[in-house]
């Protein structure tokens, strides 16, 4: 994306206190937008938001839960106070529980469903609303997975809420188009985090399964979302793009 890009835009990021979320905000910051960054840490929240500041960007923080329905009201009130509207929204807090199906526990599906499902579904509610009160158009995008396409063994919950964000994103097009407002998905195959990187092997395995010979960066992935919410994908909707160096392709185990 080109300087100033985003120029007037304003945006929500939710889990954006590091990893993937964290290169969205910042890229979007360094494209022009102004961005309200979210996480539930009010430590990588801030640490977060200083960074991109230091940039010379306009980020503001907002620590909560992006499950929570009072917050995620709170997080576009809050936007449009800060920065005069809201433009973009992108839904990629999430969280990852792994757990054999024969013995998962309730408590980690409802806590999967109320964050990837629940907090994606009322931000684009809400944030929707806002941009139709305001006439402006807007973007709406949610991170999904490669474990929405294909089965990945102590995933059943999390791969279906991720196949579930990209048929919510599809769905969305018959109601939102018409307010000029974009929904799409993309779908992170292996990337290189903070989090990921604290399994030693995760990142030899994933260079030797990968036909592109390594696992993404969140550059990667952050570049195909600006390119999404971007005004060059206004005419783009409903889509899903995958990220995954070329795994789904092959969908070799990593274990």
């Amino acid at each position: 994306m080109t300087a100033n890009n985003f120029k007037d835009q304003v945006a929500i990021v939710t889990g954006a206190g590091q990893g993937i979320g964290f290169e969205i905000a910042k890229q979007l910051s360094l494209a022009g937008a102004c961005v309200l960054l979210n996480d539930l840490s009010e430590e990588l929240t801030a640490q977060a938001s200083d960074k991109i500041n230091a940039l010379g960007c306009n980020c503001y923080p907002l620590a909560g839960n992006a499950a929570d329905l009072d917050f995620i009201q709170q997080m576009v009130d809050v936007a449009v106070r800060q920065f005069g509207k809201l433009t973009i929204a992108i839904a990629n807090a999430g969280i990852t529980l792994f757990g054999d199906f024969l013995d998962y526990p309730a408590e980690s599906f409802q806590s999967v469903l109320n964050l990837n499902l629940q907090g994606s579904f009322f931000l684009a509610q809400r944030a929707s609303r806002q941009i139709i009160q305001q006439k402006s158009g807007g973007s709406i995008l949610f991170m999904s997975s490669v474990t929405g396409h294909q089965a990945h063994k102590h995933l059943a919950a999390y791969g279906m809420t991720k196949a579930g964000l990209e048929m919510l994103a599809k769905s969305l097009v018959v109601e939102l188009s018409p307010y000029q407002i974009t929904v799409n998905s993309v779908a992170p195959g292996a990337t290189l985090t903070e989090r990921t990187m604290e399994d030693a092997g995760y990142q030899d395995t994933w260079s030797r399964i990968t036909p592109m010979g390594r696992p993404a960066t969140v550059q990667d992935v952050a570049n195909a979302v600006l390119f999404l919410v971007s005004p060059q994908a206004n005419h783009i909707t409903g889509q899903n793009i995958i990220v995954d160096g070329g795994w789904t392709a092959v969908s070799t185990s990593p274990y």
